[in-house]
């Protein structure tokens, strides 16, 4: 145990009788937290963070500042036993706790957990290849580039999601879209075995032989703590990738949007991803937002023209182009460890995502003009994007809908706002949702589709749990029965609550 954690557990038990109530520590006081009691039950390793100290800073710092936990204590269990000790201590003083990886789960649900424990997972970070290659078990704290990295060494990959700074278990538990996806599935597709904490501080090792695996695998924040997992690996089957970009100024939004769906959405092959986004840059055009468009291509050191010929022909502001490895997509994409995405610089970042099968580029339209007009008009929100994710879909739809909690794999395109501004006041707060689920608003009245489908990792939080979890009564109720079986007292509902 790290010692500034036993002296500052020292100083809280011994001084807690002469301590305001109306101070932060009178709150750690009055909220029954003995650090010292909580550290004996923990390994040497592991470390306790009090507030005012830097260690707490680190690990409660959040990718996001909008409705925030209250954390009392922040604990990194330095064993994978630590996390059970962490939950059966708080459960015996009636305290909540919420897991943290990566820090990048930005819905709001997670603001409800107050004066209680962070359960900080950076130090389980491991991965161990199988003597025969076939599977790895990865820390339950380790985060994407690491997975990436070490398995690239060893001739390996699997599904992680795009961007490095985020885990791979915390995208798992609700699907976890990625670049591999269009031949392996998505990242949940790849476990084989979850070990977890479950809501009462016991231990279980969930597979295929639970009744829990169908809901871990698309709802898992619902019903526990994953300590490790075993999840699927693979021999990389083609080493280089390659991407070619577009910037399109905002006259093109139509014949760009339409240009996709005729040339890549329902025939896009396993090996090629398209990517684009609305962005505000000044230099560029300071009147209205612009439109980065790529194609990424696995197995080739330079793009297919028979895929950027269409776009070509649109009359593209500029092109880029360049060959590389599978590891060099997240710095080409804007989600490496040095771009703004992983950086926890003290903004708001909220996502309002919909799921649909093709672009309505009426639609399309009448959303750009919206981001273009709001974030023009109220400067504050002049940083925010507009995300449209078109992954390959083969691996995610060979999976049967039914045997997983995760229910939109029909679905083609992952889109979603990301607003993004400095904090100021609950006006900021309420124009930043305005706009963020008008933009979804608009998509969803062009789908012509009775259901909105929001992938959960970007959920902003006022969604339903149909929204979510998906639409059909028999979903619902399974889900609610094995809520109520493993977590009757509703301990693990912070993120995305089934109840």
């Amino acid at each position: 145990m790290e010692i500034v954690a036993a002296v500052a557990s020292w100083g809280l038990s011994s001084t807690c009788q002469n301590v305001p109530g109306s101070s932060w520590l009178g709150s750690l006081c009055h909220r029954g937290i003995d650090t010292s009691d909580l550290s004996s039950r923990l390994s040497s390793t592991a470390q306790v963070y009090l507030p005012g100290s830097d260690g707490y800073t680190k690990a409660t710092t959040r990718w996001s500042s909008l409705d925030t936990p209250g954390v009392n204590v922040a604990v990194l269990p330095g064993v994978e036993e630590d996390v059970a000790e962490i939950v059966k201590y708080a459960n015996g003083k009636n305290l909540p706790f919420l897991v943290q990886s990566g820090g990048h789960g930005a819905i709001t649900t997670v603001g409800k957990m107050q004066n209680g424990i962070e359960i900080w997972m950076n130090q389980l970070s491991s991965v161990v290849i199988s003597d025969d290659g076939n599977t790895a078990v990865v820390g339950g704290g380790t985060l994407s580039k690491i997975v990436t990295d070490t398995l690239w060494a060893a001739g390996k990959q699997t599904v992680t999601g795009g961007c490095e700074c985020t885990s791979v278990l915390g995208p798992g538990l609700g699907g976890g879209h990625g670049f591999l996806q269009g031949r392996h599935g998505l990242i949940s597709d790849q476990f084989v075995s979850l070990n977890m904490v479950l809501s009462d501080g016991t231990t279980q090792t969930v597979d295929e032989k639970s009744d829990l695996w169908w809901a871990v695998r698309g709802a898992g924040h619902n019903f526990g703590i994953v300590t490790s997992a075993t999840i699927k690996v693979y021999d990389i089957q083609h080493r280089d990738w390659a991407y070619t970009s577009f910037l399109f100024a905002g006259d093109k939004v139509e014949g760009l949007y339409d240009t996709i769906n005729k040339h890549l959405l329902g025939t896009q092959p396993v090996d090629v991803i398209n990517y684009s986004f609305f962005i505000n840059l000044p230099d560029l055009d300071p009147t209205k937002p612009v439109i980065m468009f790529y194609i990424l291509q696995e197995g080739v050191t330079v793009v297919d023209t028979t895929y950027t010929a269409p776009f070509q022909e649109l009359g593209p502001v500029a092109t880029d182009a360049a060959g590389g490895s599978y590891t060099d997509l997240p710095a080409w994409t804007g989600n490496g460890n040095e771009s703004p995405p992983c950086q926890k610089a003290g903004l708001a970042n909220v996502r309002f995502p919909i799921d649909v099968e093709s672009y309505n580029t009426t639609a399309q339209r009448k959303a750009y003009d919206l981001f273009a007009s709001t974030t023009q008009q109220n400067t504050a929100l002049n940083n925010s994007l507009f995300l449209f994710e078109g992954y390959s879909t083969q691996g995610v739809k060979a999976v049967s809908e039914e045997t997983t909690a995760f229910p939109f794999r029909s679905d083609s395109l992952l889109i979603s706002p990301l607003i993004t501004y400095a904090p100021a006041d609950s006006n900021l707060d309420k124009a930043a949702a305005k706009l963020g689920n008008g933009l979804r608003q608009i998509l969803y009245e062009g789908t012509g589709k009775s259901e909105l489908h929001t992938y959960v990792n970007y959920a902003f939080g006022d969604e339903t749990t149909e929204n979510w979890y998906g639409y059909a009564q028999w979903r619902q109720e399974r889900l609610l029965a094995l809520k109520n079986k493993y977590d009757p007292s509703r301990k693990f509902s912070f993120y995305a609550p089934i109840a």
